[in-house]
């Protein structure tokens, strides 16, 4: 079996293992993403709608500020921005879109809005799902099936909606009184990740007490060291009240502009458009690296780095704020390439408004069969556009030319075999390769290494190993009757290139 065929027989192994992330080369030991070809070839002209697309993509307009959605009473708020989908029962999916209208705008508060399509992408109802909040940018979806709507404001709080307009949407202080950009969930660990759009921002991190409720918790701001580790401080006053979020960790770094923010098996990928990076934290090992550098490269497929969204296939869909008001991506392979742009007659700000105002491409999303693109011009006709996108979107994992991994880990593992025995876990090899296993965890607020195991030569196919955890964990977990780990597994072949894989682990009695 040849490495492009385990992998895509990997992909289509269910449970048991996840490649981390689409761009899951190693943290610090990769060079970040350069110009490429892009996987779609080169843009047309601009089409009816004034967007230029890759041969066999084609758009439709899906609501338009100020204006009835088609088909429904609703009229549609200004400044579309950040977006997620949710399936519904009936094979149809809803898409949720937030309001970035500033409070004194007078053009109606900021808030988020709902479209509903049946299984044909047929538009059915449109409605509002959160009111009474400002220049709500972006945000993101839960596991859980709830929508996370983030103000971008000094004074920001993150709201919980539900997509389908039943209840009522909640504030949760707890995660912090800053300006908001967006979050992302990490399932695993159980842990939430949120960007602040400021140019001496933070990166923050929130632990619900009794997740997924997040009434209550710890909210932490990531100190980053010159070798890309992160330790994570405690923000002592969440609700600001005493000091600027930000401010009150001595030593914080700042990032320039956190906008887009996302997870993917293990890894948290966040752009910053200060400095038009996207940045690459892995979750179990707790590092960061550059990914993207737009400012680094001599001729950058796109610019000002803002949403983000990584597809099935892994490669990360990137926004434009404002650049050439277009969008690129990044393949696993870390090729860089341009993926649309927004150029005809509507799409560029009127002369007349302030110096500060333009467009920009905002809240790239799929539907949830990954057949379907949402992105929003936020102004263009002044108030902004919905649009979405079909074609031939790649939906499967790519061979990124690396070491293939699988993982097999009892699902779930008794506690107590576990403290007396370690962990029994099979890997599964593409090639040769010396590999890195660590089991993390979360325990008393903080994440420990339970157990580490390192092969110098695993040969290719099946590799079965024990786990042996420390004494100090064995200690720590003495008493507990569950826990929720992360098996992380590292592999280099001869050749230096990298990979990841990584799964959750339920320790039970």
């Amino acid at each position: 079996m040849n490495r492009r065929e385990f992998l895509r027989s990997s992909a289509a192994t269910a449970g048991g293992f996840a490649l981390s992330g689409g761009l899951w080369r190693e943290a610090l030991a990769a060079a970040p993403a350069v110009p490429g070809a892009g996987p779609y070839g080169p843009l047309l002209a601009e089409n009816a709608n004034g967007i230029r697309l890759p041969q066999g993509f084609t758009s439709r307009e899906i609501a338009r500020a100020g204006q009835r959605v088609a088909g429904t009473d609703y009229v549609y708020p200004v400044f579309p921005d950040g977006q997620a989908t949710f399936a519904t029962e009936d094979g149809g999916f809803i898409l949720v879109t937030n309001s970035e209208a500033p409070e004194a705008s007078g053009a109606g508060n900021g808030g988020a809005s709902a479209i509903r399509f049946d299984r044909d992408g047929r538009i059915t109802r449109a409605y509002r799902i959160l009111g009474n909040t400002t220049e709500n940018c972006a945000g993101g979806k839960t596991p859980w099936g709830t929508w996370m709507s983030c103000e971008e404001t000094d004074t920001g709080l993150v709201y919980e909606c539900d997509p389908f307009g039943v209840r009522s949407a909640v504030a949760h202080p707890a995660m912090g009184v800053f300006e908001h950009e967006a979050i992302c969930v990490d399932p695993h660990l159980e842990q939430i990740y949120l960007s602040e759009d400021s140019g001496t921002g933070g990166l923050y991190r929130f632990t619900p007490e009794r997740y997924p409720d997040c009434s209550m918790g710890l909210l932490e701001i990531a100190t980053v060291a010159e070798d890309g580790a992160v330790r994570w401080n405690s923000v002592p006053d969440p609700a600001a009240q005493q000091a600027r979020t930000a401010d009150q960790v001595e030593g914080a770094t700042r990032f320039a502009r956190g906008e887009g923010i996302w997870f993917d098996s293990g890894i948290v990928y966040l752009a910053t458009t200060g400095d038009d990076r996207i940045w690459a934290y892995n979750t179990g090992l707790e590092t960061i690296e550059v990914l993207y550098d737009g400012k680094g490269l001599q001729n950058p497929p796109f610019q000002n780095v803002d949403n983000i969204c990584m597809t099935s296939s892994g490669d990360l869909f990137v926004c434009e704020d404002p650049g050439n008001i277009g969008m690129g991506l990044i393949t696993p392979d870390r090729q860089a390439a341009r993926f649309l742009e927004v150029t005809g007659v509507g799409q560029r700000v009127p002369p007349g408004l302030p110096e500060d105002v333009d467009n920009e491409i905002t809240g790239v999303i799929f539907d949830p069969s990954g057949t379907r693109m949402y992105f929003s011009a936020q102004r263009s006709f002044t108030t902004g556009v919905v649009y979405e996108v079909t074609g031939p979107f790649r939906r499967n994992r790519v061979d990124g030319s690396a070491p293939g991994v699988r993982i097999d880990a009892p699902a779930p593992a008794r506690l107590a075999a576990v403290r007396r025995k370690g962990l029994r876990v099979t890997l599964h090899l593409g090639e040769d390769a010396r590999l890195n296993v660590v089991l993390r965890a979360r325990l008393g607020g903080k994440t420990i290494t339970l157990a580490r195991r390192r092969i110098p030569a695993a040969e290719v196919g099946e590799t079965a190993l024990r786990l042996r955890l420390s004494r100090a964990a064995r200690e720590a977990l003495r008493g507990r009757r569950s826990l929720r780990a992360v098996l992380e597994v590292r592999a280099v072949d001869a050749a230096g290139l990298r990979t990841a894989a990584s799964v959750p682990v339920r320790l039970t009695r």
